[in-house]
């Protein structure tokens, strides 16, 4: 349903969820995951055929403030030395200290399909650091493999470039390139969506001060990771026929089946041999090759919501290469794709519940309604009115119909200090009929400002902090002179998430999946299950979702937010549980991720566990 991904201008729209459920790597050529022991603990490094990779100096060049580089990694690490290759665009900024540097933090802006690259250089990524943290580390990101500025780079068939592999360039003193041997398809569907309690919206009322919620929100056992009902459980009561989230007729499935079909089929053409190439297990590969061509013995990582997967991936592969790494906005990998579709479904539903029930001390003035009742038959009326017939925009002869109502609504849940006015004037001119703003979010438009933007209420972050998701339609050069690539990210956020996560191949699965997610979260929990129908037609592995497994790894920071509606706080609760001596970092309060835009007390320890890996006391709250 709802991608994820962190950057200062935020872009969403309606898709397939971040995240991916991922399994423990092993370097055997089996594309079957084997997680014995003496299989898990092999180093991939050591590898001859890879030496040359792992030889690898980045070469540095200006690129504006900052400076970039180009990262070769092999596109299939079965067979390394075949001559396919990626070649990933990397940028740092460099220190801000004259002395003390400890190295550097490989951040991932989130996705799957954000640009690490363009997060650094245009959208203030490093300012989501404090000067604390500049001043003893560079900070590092990269576009994943098939994403943005890689190349080959994924494409679903738009205006991007040809994804067919080539033969692309092989580090210096590489091995010489053996006969190619190109691997079974065993591309694994992806994940759809994010977990979280069960539990029908809370309408309790917000505190006003960060935008905070009260303590009612909280799960009663942080401990314990979301369960979503049987398959088998009985049917919820029919919702009204012009549901355009849940369809139920033998002609709706078959419409619905049609065009999820249609769009797999046109990635999978065009993404050619790529599409088994572009896993999160394979990106945290390149990840460890980057540690080293940094000149890094062990990887100080923080990850923002979809690099939470990556930064676990990591973790499973080289537990004993990691220095300190944080993940905020977690991603349990060991939740199925039904799971996860409830579980975001009932985050988001949330969330709409917090805005509605809060939304006169984030938004002001500025809410559709005087009393939360009144917001919320607003909100019902809309849908009930745009399922019928689409709100006129400008500019767009479609206009705005349920689906784009949806998509402003769960688009504006990551950023409420940021979105919930705008979601306001939304909501507010929609109900007087006209559909334009409602548009601009769902689509992740920025309309011209009004105003100047007052960044002093964030309390306790040094600048602007990325906000959630990995779109927008410009691109960063990988290096200077070369022009900016056409966005791709919702070819990679799709093959990703349909990589990642097995899903079933029969679509009755997927109907007997819609009246539990509509039961437990409405039109928020189907539309999740829907728009995972396109990873139905995606090749797949063997691959399945499990627990962490990463023996040796130092102490993880895992942060959640307890309003955090793209990845739920019961996620990062979870996650945090099955790391060996994971520490769990909560944030009261609204929106997705905490680090870079929540308080000072949040600042304060992911801080002091990069400089000083100074773990949190048990049950720090902030």
């Amino acid at each position: 349903m709802i991608r994820a991904a962190r950057r200062p201008a935020l872009a969403v729209t309606l898709a397939v969820v971040v995240g991916a459920a991922l399994a423990a790597c092993t370097a055997a050529p089996d594309p079957t995951p084997d997680r014995s022991e003496p299989a898990r603990r092999a180093d991939p490094a050591t590898r001859p055929e890879l030496r040359a990779f792992y030889g690898q100096k980045l070469k540095w060049t200006a690129c504006g403030d900052h400076q970039c580089a180009e990262l070769t990694v092999p596109m299939d690490y079965a067979h390394p030395a075949n001559g396919k290759t990626f070649v990933l665009p990397v940028a740092r900024a460099v220190t801000t200290g004259s002395g003390g540097r400890i190295g550097s933090v490989i951040a991932n802006p989130g996705g799957p399909g954000g640009s690490g690259v363009t997060s650094l250089l245009e959208e203030g990524m490093a300012e989501s650091f404090t000067p604390k943290v500049r001043a003893r580390f560079d900070i590092v990101s990269f576009d994943p493999r098939g994403v943005g500025g890689s190349s080959p780079a994924l494409t679903c068939g738009g205006d991007r470039e040809s994804a067919e592999p080539s033969n692309g360039t092989e580090p210096a003193e590489s091995a010489e390139p053996s006969e190619s041997t190109e691997p079974s398809k065993n591309a694994e569907p992806s994940e759809s969506t994010k977990p979280s309690e069960n539990a029908e919206p809370s309408e309790s009322t917000k505190p006003s001060e960060n935008a905070e919620p009260s303590e009612s929100t909280k799960p009663s056992d942080p401990s314990e990771s979301a369960t979503a009902p049987a398959a088998d459980e009985k049917a919820a009561p029919a919702t009204p026929a012009a549901d355009p989230f849940f369809p139920r007729t033998e002609s709706e499935r078959a419409e619905v089946l049609a065009a999820a079909k249609q769009e797999a089929d046109s990635c999978v053409k065009a993404g050619g041999g790529t599409l088994r190439h572009v896993g999160t297990e394979d990106v945290a590969r390149d990840m460890d090759v980057l540690r080293a061509a940094l000149g890094e013995s062990r990887i100080t990582y923080l990850g923002w919501s979809y690099g939470t997967s990556l930064g676990t991936a990591y973790a499973e592969q080289f537990p004993r290469r990691v220095r300190a790494m944080v993940l905020d906005g977690a991603v349990d990998p060991s939740l199925d794709w039904s799971r996860r579709a409830v579980s975001q479904g009932v985050g988001f539903r949330r969330a709409v519940e917090d805005y509605i029930a809060s939304c006169a001390e984030v938004a002001g003035d500025s809410c559709p309604g005087d009393t939360p009742e009144e917001i919320r038959g607003l909100v019902e009326g809309l849908f009930e009115k745009t399922a019928r017939e689409p709100l006129p925009v400008d500019g767009d002869e479609y206009g705005a119909d349920a689906n784009t109502l949806l998509g402003a609504l769960t688009t504006s849940m990551y950023t409420p200090e940021a979105q919930w006015k705008d979601l306001s004037e939304a909501l507010a001119d929609a109900e007087r009929g006209d559909g334009t703003k409602l548009a601009r979010l769902a689509h992740s438009e920025e309309p011209a400002p009004e105003t100047e933007t007052d960044d002093s209420e964030t309390d306790g972050t040094s600048g602007t902090a990325p906000a959630p998701d990995a779109s927008d339609d410009t691109g960063t050069p990988a290096t200077p002179g070369t022009s900016a690539p056409s966005d791709n990210s919702d070819a990679a956020l799709q093959a990703v998430n349909c990589f990642d996560v097995p899903h079933p191949r029969d679509a009755q699965a997927y109907w007997k999946a819609l009246p539990v997610a509509d039961k437990a979260a409405g039109r928020y929990g189907t539309s999740s299950v829907t728009s995972a129908l396109t990873c139905k037609d995606w090749p797949t592995t063997t691959r399945k979702p499990h627990r962490v497994s990463a023996d040796g790894v130092p102490p993880v920071l895992v942060v959640g937010t307890t309003g955090d509606a793209a990845t739920p706080y019961e996620e990062a609760a979870s996650l945090a549980s099955q790391f060996p001596g994971g520490r769990l970092l909560t944030y009261e309060g609204f929106g997705h991720t905490a680090y870079g835009r929540s308080n000072s007390c949040v600042t304060g320890h992911v801080d002091s566990y990069l400089i000083d890996l100074r773990t949190v006391p048990t049950g720090t709250t902030c």
